[in-house]
């Protein structure tokens, strides 16, 4: 058998050149299947024990979730868990900010840029 530079269970594969990395692209010979260019992988993103695409779900609290999905912050607002934070405010009135979540950090309301306040 041969080694497979890729699996699809864990690792997210696209047609790429070489060009690409900087050298020149590589030439396929005029009888090989259409895409049979260089693939070029990386890691897939894992949710728990999951792997899943970070174009169509996210991972939030160890579960996949679609994009879109919108969920309650506080009785009047709500916020997409993939991209936002629900955060209660500790002083005052029980009230509810939405936060941004950082890209590349593990965010948390504390330290998380306020998307919006959420009216009461």
């Amino acid at each position: 058998t041969f080694p497979r530079p890729c699996q699809v269970h864990l690792f997210i594969c696209c047609p790429g050149h070489l060009s690409l990395l900087g050298r020149p692209p590589s030439v396929s010979p005029p009888d090989a299947p259409m895409g049979s260019g260089l693939w070029l992988c990386q890691p897939a993103p894992r949710c728990a024990d999951q792997v899943y695409d970070p174009l169509q779900h996210c991972c939030s609290d160890d579960t996949i979730l679609p994009l879109n999905r919108t969920r309650q912050c506080g009785p009047n607002c709500t916020f997409w868990p993939c991209l936002e934070l629900c955060c209660p405010e500790s002083f005052g009135p029980k009230r509810f900010v939405v936060k941004l979540k950082v890209l590349g950090t593990q965010s948390q309301c504390p330290s998380s840029p306020i998307s919006r306040i959420c009216p009461r």
